[in-house]
């Protein structure tokens, strides 16, 4: 079990599997958000599904759209448990804020994208600033 810090972040704590790429996040034109998976074909996590799951990327991109896409993932029950960033963008956060989705971000150990990988339970402690790796 190892303990990672990171600035307080948004949302609830939660558990669950990890999904984690040295690549960026846009809600708006990296997603299929209707059947749950990555669709930019040259995403890291091309086809892979993002639903139920724990997220670990590099920085968070665009502006106002991919922020209320948050909320209606989280909405139709289409959206992952949380997501991790190296760096989010004030944007992205207020729209994890508006839907109540787990976000945490400025890791204290350095690249989180190669610090927590694929397949790892993790817990996601954001009103405390701290991810758990659970499993190696």
């Amino acid at each position: 079990m190892r303990v990672l810090k990171c600035h307080k972040g948004i949302g609830p704590k939660v558990s669950g599997m990890v999904l984690s790429a040295n690549d960026n996040f846009s809600a708006r034109y990296d997603l299929d958000r209707i059947n749950g998976i990555f669709s930019r074909p040259n995403h890291k996590l091309f086809g892979k599904s993002y639903v139920d799951i724990i997220l670990v990327l590099n920085e968070s991109k665009g502006g106002v759209a991919s922020a209320w896409m948050l909320y209606e993932m989280i909405a139709r029950k289409m959206a992952p448990k949380a997501i991790l960033f190296n760096k989010a963008n004030t944007i992205l956060a207020q729209g994890a804020s508006l839907a109540s989705l787990s976000i945490c971000d400025r890791f204290e150990d350095g690249d989180i994208t190669s610090l927590i990988v694929s397949g790892q339970n993790v817990v996601v402690d954001p009103p405390n600033g701290n991810v758990t790796i659970l499993s190696k």
